[in-house]
């Protein structure tokens, strides 16, 4: 594990791709730093951090030779890694939302970005963003249902010792996917979470609002939700959101 520590920044996932663009990285190679000034989040959202009290690190890994068809693993095993460490926190009500935020308490704590290099049908290599809200006590008023470790637990935690902790559990996970075990991760995946098989009202894309229940991640990474009439509808990543 190599990592480079930066005072301030763009964006870890951007400085990091560029790195990887113009040099050979060792597997593993991690970015982080104290200030994010253009942390991006999925879709092109973006990623709001106050400097020098949160987590904001991007983990470059090689040589996955993963198939494009089964790139839904990739994320359980990126979000399980997150989740297993901050579940020894002892933090309640920890859940992974789909696809890859993690909550607690109902609340935000934790958003990721995995870009991918895909070379024919396989990816190659893959930065995972990590925006993880820890020290931080107070938030703007415009972020809605979001928190810090620090609030659940009232804790103040090392950062460091935290990064460290998340990169050994990635190479775990990252083991697991490369053995092909797919029918671990996703069993560890589903059972946490966020939702499943709990009657929620959900919202399309077209501001339509529905019942429904989440049942589980389609082959190719789209949310399966069982709706009133018992048929089962896919969505994508920004086609349904919770009401």
């Amino acid at each position: 594990m190599k990592i480079i520590k930066l005072n301030a920044i763009d964006s870890t996932n951007s400085f990091l791709k560029e790195m990887a663009a113009n040099s050979t990285l060792e597997n593993f190679t991690v970015i982080v730093t104290q200030e994010q000034t253009n942390g991006r989040g999925q879709q092109e959202s973006t990623w709001v951090s106050e400097p020098h009290k949160n987590l904001t690190t991007s983990i470059f890994t090689n040589n996955l030779n993963l198939e494009t068809y089964y790139q839904k693993y990739l994320n359980f095993a990126v979000c399980l890694s997150i989740f297993e460490v901050l579940n020894t926190k002892k933090i309640s009500n920890l859940r992974i939302k789909w696809p890859n935020d993690i909550m607690a308490e109902n609340k935000k704590i934790c958003g990721l970005l995995i870009e991918n290099t895909i070379k024919g049908s396989k990816i190659n290599n893959s930065i995972i963003g990590i925006g993880l809200n820890v020290n931080q006590e107070v938030f703007p008023s415009y972020l809605k249902n979001v928190a810090s470790l620090k609030n659940l637990t009232n804790i103040n935690f090392d950062l460091e010792l935290l990064l460290i902790e998340i990169v050994e559990k990635l190479k775990e996970k990252i083991t697991i996917l490369l053995s092909k075990e797919y029918g671990v991760l996703e069993t560890e995946y589903l059972n946490v979470l966020y939702k499943k098989n709990i009657p929620t009202m959900f919202k399309d894309s077209n501001d339509v609002l529905f019942m429904g229940k989440i049942i589980g991640i389609s082959d190719l990474g789209y949310l399966e939700i069982e709706l009133e009439d018992e048929s089962i509808q896919q969505f994508g990543i920004k086609e349904v959101s919770l009401a």
